[in-house]
């Protein structure tokens, strides 16, 4: 079982907004992501449809280290189809919004801006203490860098635990580096 584990490539979850069509900035930040998750050796895993979550999968499968597998999409609906054309595991789950618990289950969460739904996957990633970052742009992701969503003593071994706030694909690659697997 040990050995089994030492081999599993960990995911990360990148949440964010899902139509975004004014935020070229926040795509770029999704894109350079995805592929710096995947460089490093990590899956993304995302809520599958447009805008930040099509683009961490696009910037994915721009790594040179990626392999199919590498983006998994967990859509709202029944329907395979309605994941981005990018995603290359996708599971529909008919949940609705309710698909955001499984998206925090992955081993760190990343958040780049974001409504009520990234809110959510935040906040759920916190409660099954996984490791939280968020990106300071405008969203939820900036309101909540560099602080605790509540102040639970989590049983995690994270330094001022707290969600770390980012600017770069960089800090948070240096960031997972840092705290997982714990």
């Amino acid at each position: 079982m040990a050995d089994l584990l030492s081999r599993r490539k960990l995911t990360v979850s990148v949440a964010g907004d899902g139509g975004i069509p004014g935020e070229p900035e926040k795509v770029r930040l999704a894109e350079e992501l995805g592929r710096a998750l995947v460089d490093a050796g990590y899956r993304v895993v995302t809520g599958g449809l447009g805008g930040i979550m099509e683009a961490a999968h696009r910037g994915a499968k721009l790594s040179e280290c990626f392999e199919p597998g590498d983006t998994i999409a967990i859509v709202p609906e029944s329907e395979p189809m309605t994941a981005n054309p990018y995603a290359d595991v996708v599971i529909p789950t008919s949940l609705g919004h309710g698909r955001n618990f499984l998206i925090a289950q992955s081993d760190a969460l990343v958040a780049i801006g974001g409504g009520a739904g990234t809110l959510t996957e935040m906040a759920f990633a916190w409660i099954k203490d996984r490791f939280v970052i968020g990106y300071r742009v405008e969203g939820w992701s900036g309101r909540l860098a560099g602080s605790p969503l509540d102040q639970r003593r989590r049983p995690v071994a994270f330094e001022d635990d707290r969600v770390y706030g980012v600017s770069s694909a960089v800090e948070v690659i240096e960031l997972l580096r840092r705290y997982l697997p714990r």
